[in-house]
């Protein structure tokens, strides 16, 4: 539920926010399959409830930002939906060691835009910082950023895109970055690369039109942990396996309609197991 407190444009936009989400926790604590190129459930979903107020500045130039505060409760579920703090190994889940996390997070976007008739890059960078209200609440700061560039090429469009991020101070398992699948390395599951306190990952997509609403693409993608895997509470990704690194590559079609922009990945991975995804992406953005 969100509300958006009506002022003018040149104003900074208000929005207060309430939201609850309850969701399996795939990407850190999913058991990699069938040679890493799907991930199964370890057992661990998440229950996530929010409050907040979103904070828009007036786009200055090629530059806007928005600031956030929210206070963020987390609470492990089992597949039976009741509260857990150890995972299937006995290992914790939170980092309070109890049912559940509680913290207030004050986070700061910035988004750089610029783009013509031939090219565009695209640059966000997000910085949270957990704020120690209690004692017992998380403190820790975590930054991410995404750089993407696309530059015609004829008939044809090269797309570029690298993310990256770290954390620092306290962590649980579940804000570990997970690095697989879709919008990340395609070829493997969800999370099935490796989950880390740092990732690194970079995409290359070449799409090629067939008519207006039909395109062709090829991709390469590839990711990290930076070997910060064993920095990770419980050390999820070691224990299930996960290599760190991983390279997919495939092709695809892309088809722009009135209702979304539709894609169809097949990938493979290092492990010479193939992938098929289906879903709505924009790898810009």
């Amino acid at each position: 539920m969100a509300y958006r407190r009506p002022r003018p444009e040149w104003l900074a936009q208000q929005s207060f926010i309430v939201q609850h989400s309850i969701s399996p926790e795939i990407g850190v604590h999913g058991i990699p399959m069938d040679n890493f190129s799907r991930s199964g459930s370890g057992g661990v979903n998440l229950s996530r409830l929010s409050v907040g107020m979103d904070l828009n500045e007036p786009a200055s130039s090629k530059w806007s930002s928005t600031t956030s505060i929210k206070f963020e409760h987390v609470r492990p579920l089992n597949d039976n939906g009741q509260s857990m703090s150890r995972d299937l190994d006995g290992f914790p889940v939170t980092c309070s060691g109890s049912p559940h996390d509680s913290m207030v997070i004050l986070k700061q976007e910035s988004r750089y835009a610029k783009a013509n008739d031939h090219s565009f890059f695209h640059f966000s960078l997000q910085i949270e910082q957990g704020i120690p209200v209690l004692s017992k609440w998380l403190i820790f700061n975590k930054f991410k950023f995404v750089a993407s560039k696309g530059v015609k090429l004829g008939p044809a469009f090269l797309l570029t895109r690298m993310t990256g991020g770290s954390i620092v101070g306290d962590m649980a398992p579940y804000q570990a970055f997970a690095i697989g699948g879709l919008g990340s390395v395609r070829g493997y599951g969800e999370g099935a690369v490796g989950s880390g306190r740092s990732c690194l990952v970079a995409n290359t997509e070449l799409t090629l039109p067939f008519n207006k609403m039909l395109e062709g693409a090829v991709f390469l993608d590839c990711g990290t942990d930076l070997g910060s895997a064993h920095h990770v509470p419980g050390n999820p990704a070691l224990r299930q396996g996960k290599p760190g690194s991983g390279v997919g590559l495939g092709y695809g079609l892309r088809l722009k309609s009135q209702f979304g922009h539709f894609v169809v990945d097949y990938a493979l991975n290092a492990c010479q197991q193939k992938t098929v995804y289906f879903g709505i992406s924009n790898l810009a953005s």
